[in-house]
């Protein structure tokens, strides 16, 4: 059967049928010996006792476990006494329960946050350690060995200190990367939003790395002509996505590939770029980790290539600050396409129609 009555109320119940019992037994044996019995008044009195009796005693008993499980609450002070208020708390304690099974399940979760955010922060650190050392060793060696006597040799000396100064201005890359995710991620670095036409900004940064992709007998192209597009977004931020994007499927693209850019209207009057390659691709098992500042796919081939390894962590910072959306489709062996969407202007909201 099912808990019919709450515990107190059954204890309550049990103790005072004992004291009536007890008490009218008593009444029975002085009228027995000193009155007459007289059965009505003794019915009466012991219906009186009962009643008066569980009252009290559920009061009490109420009144009891209330101040217990107060005092709990306010032992402990993570739980939170406002939760049980005024009302009487019966020996069940299911606010206590339920208050404590609901913190032990947030410290669990909390837990295991921490767990993960302490993993990645060891990874990050050891990450950006790594990073930094490279180019710091580097600059250190060819001053050094400039200080031991080979800045007499004027040949050596310009070579040496042109590598130095190429390993600062690698450490200055990844500290101007570094800082830039720090702004977007705590808000510090305001998007200046205006209407500009998106295929113009490509073709730009297509001419910007003509030479990188030449390198590698890459050819960057549209998939189709394209009229003006006119988005709504930060030109310069943008830009910079396009950027690192384009230059991602340059670095790890294979010779005489093609590096292609699609754009497709949306109905939620946005636009989609789809930047493809038909380079390496990348595994299923990177796919999810991309996006991490430092992370390689191919740390020894990456860094070869050079780059801050802060390059796609920055897309996406920089894509969410616009309140959008980046995504990626790779197949290992065939290529990858990164796309994200921009909010089309006013001008151009009509296409969609």
């Amino acid at each position: 059967m099912a808990q019919k009555f709450k515990r107190s109320y059954r204890f309550a119940f049990y103790t005072s049928t004992y004291i009536t019992l007890f008490l009218s037994l008593l009444i029975l044996i002085y009228e027995y010996t000193v009155l007459s019995i007289n059965w009505g008044s003794i019915g009466v009195f012991a219906l009186s006792s009962f009643v008066f009796s569980f009252f009290i005693i559920q009061l009490r008993i109420e009144y009891f476990i209330y101040k217990r499980v107060k005092a709990v609450y306010d032992s402990v002070s993570l739980l939170d006494a406002e939760t049980i208020g005024t009302k009487r708390v019966t020996s069940d304690m299911k606010t206590l329960t339920a208050e404590v099974e609901k913190f032990a399940r947030d410290k669990k979760l909390e837990i295991e946050t921490l767990k993960v955010r302490e993993n990645y922060r060891k990874e990050f650190i050891g990450n950006i350690s790594h990073e930094l050392k490279t180019p710091l060793f580097t600059v250190q060696g060819y001053i050094l060995t400039l200080l031991d006597g080979a800045i007499k040799d004027k040949k050596v000396r310009k070579k040496y200190l042109a590598r130095a100064s190429k390993g600062v201005d690698r450490l200055i890359y990844i500290v101007k990367d570094l800082d830039m995710i720090t702004k977007l991620e705590t808000g510090d670095l305001h998007l200046f939003k205006e209407d500009f036409d998106v295929v113009e900004l490509i073709q730009s940064v297509f001419e910007l790395l003509e030479m990188k992709a030449a390198k590698k007998d890459i050819s960057l192209t549209f998939d189709a002509e394209y009229e003006p597009i006119h988005v709504n977004a930060d030109m310069e931020r943008i830009q910079q996505v396009l950027t690192n994007l384009i230059v991602n499927s340059i670095k790890y693209g294979k010779k005489d590939g093609t590096t292609e850019i699609s754009l497709e209207f949306l109905k939620s009057n946005k636009l989609l770029i789809r930047i493809t390659d038909n380079g390496e691709g990348i595994e299923k098992q990177h796919i999810s980790r991309l996006f991490e500042r430092f992370f390689r796919v191919d740390k020894s081939g990456s860094r070869k290539e050079g780059g801050s390894g802060l390059g796609l962590s920055i897309v996406k910072h920089i894509i969410e600050a616009h309140q959008e959306q980046v995504f990626v489709d790779s197949e290992y062996g065939i290529g990858s396409e990164f796309s994200f969407t921009l909010p089309l202007s006013n001008l151009d909201q009509s296409e969609v129609d």
